[in-house]
């Protein structure tokens, strides 16, 4: 046991008084010490809850043999930071987690760790540290939140935003809104809809690092017992050396974009799921997110996609198992990937049903016959660009406008709330990419300006930031290179015409290549006045990478 550095020999009696002072018995230190890092707190309800499944997953550990350590790490609400100057930290702090969990665990020497999660970066924070570290690790998260009712209806997250809307054209009264505002998000959890929290815990499973169970809403019994299963499921992993690299593999890293495809989940994957395959050392290639989506279909509509359900409705109809289920028979996972269980995909959701075709649909009545989301590529993206196309109308698959320029994203949803953007305009959302914000900040509040004006089906948003999952619309995000590098969306000036073909993943800049060279040859970078000096922020701009390669550190 790794422990037993620091807990066996003559030499280390001061390491095990430091032990029993907080209570533990010598036979406690003879067995595993599982690490178990909660990122329980009160800044969302994503993680309020999470104190009651770190004591459910201690119970497993416990029953299952082993010493439950538990400590925690941070963890940002990207509701609450967005849309301010506080949405440069939540990627930034995806880093910060995972460097602080190999810090936790190395320094103490523990045998194993199971991570409770929730929320955005939080997750892939963690996933990002299980296979740096390669000690045996299993990842429970806390569940999505319930769906939200008001005068007998349903309601959720998005609807909020698109309300906002309603009160800056005067459809609804500010009252009106303060009422939803009391009854959209039930509870804790997830929130409901599929931003990038619910999207990588539902991918976890796929990736096979979690149990089978993923879609459990938040303060459930069935929640609960998923957790203490969890704790008692990390010793077999221990007592079987099952390691997290055997896990997450190239070949899992597929079979989690096939079900972020079918799904149409958060475009903030592509970020992530390259940061997970960087930290495993696997050789990925990002372009296997437009690879896939060739051939996958479209198959689950959550929020806010037009017409979406809600997590909860796709738990109800059997969730991500049985829709893994479905991609396994047709051929579309790779059904032999070993999982946390000990068994292969196919052998977890062998069983599992869809009870509800209209929420899950089956292969022969897809919303698409292309995935949920989509790569664009052309002279105003030479690197790529990203677009959650499951959320965006017919109307704006293809779109040729006016760029309105505007350097960051406070001037832009000032135009877009003062009635300055005209439909048939393409909005560019600048310097907002991992160097340039710098962390990248979400762009929902410009997005979700554009929806509650009414123009979603209009105008369209091209931005070197990322975007939210509860984002809708023609949003083209992470374009690469950035504006803070030079890259050709730096040289956009008012007026420009730009065209975006979603489905042939085009993306161009209707300026010629003279043009842009005399631009280029002037263009100087702008001070970053708003970056604290010695600040992790200005540290986190010189080390960050592009969005394209996941934003990890060089």
């Amino acid at each position: 046991m790794r422990s037993h550095i620091t807990t066996r020999g003559l030499e280390r009696a001061t390491h095990r008084a430091l032990y029993y002072s907080m209570g533990l018995l010598p036979e406690d230190l003879d067995k595993p010490l599982v690490a178990i890092v909660n990122t329980q707190n009160e800044t969302m309800p994503g993680h309020l809850h999470l104190d009651s499944i770190a004591k459910a997953v201690r119970e497993g550990v416990i029953a299952s043999g082993g010493t439950p350590i538990e400590f925690p790490t941070i963890g940002l609400c990207d509701g609450i930071a967005q849309g301010n100057y506080g949405m440069h930290y939540p990627l930034a702090s995806r880093e910060l987690i995972c460097d602080s969990v190999e810090c936790m665990v190395n320094g103490h020497q523990y045998d194993a760790m199971v991570l409770v999660t929730n929320c955005d970066k939080i997750t892939p924070g963690l996933l990002m540290a299980a296979v740096r570290l390669n000690i045996p690790a299993i990842m429970i998260s806390g569940g999505p939140m319930a769906t939200g009712c008001v005068d007998n209806k349903e309601i959720g997250y998005t609807d909020l935003m698109a309300a906002q809307g309603d009160v800056a054209r005067g459809l609804i009264t500010r009252e009106e809104l303060s009422r939803r505002e009391r009854d959209a998000l039930p509870g804790c959890g997830a929130c409901n809809l599929l931003g990038t929290a619910n999207t990588m815990n539902f991918l976890t499973e796929a990736l096979g690092m979690c149990l089978p169970g993923s879609t459990a809403l938040a303060g459930t019994g069935r929640r609960l017992a998923l957790a203490k299963q969890t704790g008692m499921k990390i010793m077999e992993l221990y007592n079987k050396s099952i390691l997290p690299r055997q896990i997450i593999t190239k070949e899992a890293i597929e079979n989690a974009i096939v079900v972020d495809l079918a799904i149409g989940g958060s475009t903030n994957t592509v970020l992530h799921l390259t940061a997970i395959a960087h930290a495993a050392g696997i050789n990925f290639d990002v372009n296997t997110f437009s690879e896939l989506a060739q051939k996958i279909p479209h198959l689950v509509k959550m929020k806010p996609a037009p017409g979406g359900h809600y997590p909860a409705d796709v738990h109800n109809a059997g969730g991500i198992t049985a829709l893994m289920n479905q991609l396994c028979k047709h051929g579309l996972l790779h059904n032999e990937a070993i999982t946390v269980t000990g068994k292969t995909v196919m052998e977890n959701v062998k069983d599992a049903k869809v009870l509800n075709d209209v929420v899950i649909r089956p292969m022969d009545n897809p919303y698409s016959q292309k995935g949920g989301l989509q790569l664009l590529y052309g002279n105003l993206a030479p690197d790529g660009a990203v677009c959650k196309s499951a959320a965006v109308a017919p109307e704006m698959l293809h779109h040729k406008g006016p760029a309105r320029v505007f350097d960051q994203e406070e001037p832009a949803v000032a135009a877009i709330y003062g009635g300055q953007i005209k439909p048939g305009d393409v909005v560019v959302v600048r310097y907002e990419g991992p160097k340039g914000g710098p962390g990248m900040r979400e762009m929902l509040t410009p997005t979700a300006a554009i929806v509650g004006m009414g123009l979603s089906k209009e105008v369209a948003l091209v931005t070197d930031g990322r975007f939210s999952g509860a984002t809708a619309g023609a949003a083209i995000g992470h374009v690469s290179p950035e504006a803070a590098e030079g890259g050709p969306i730096a040289l956009i000036q008012e007026g420009d015409m730009i065209e975006i073909d979603i489905p042939a993943g085009k993306i161009h800049l209707h300026v010629d290549e003279e043009e842009l060279n005399r631009r280029r040859a002037v263009w100087q970078k702008p001070v970053q006045d708003h970056v604290i000096k010695g600040s992790y922020l200005e540290r986190y701009a010189k080390l960050v990478s592009s969005a394209m390669s996941g934003a990890v550190f060089k």
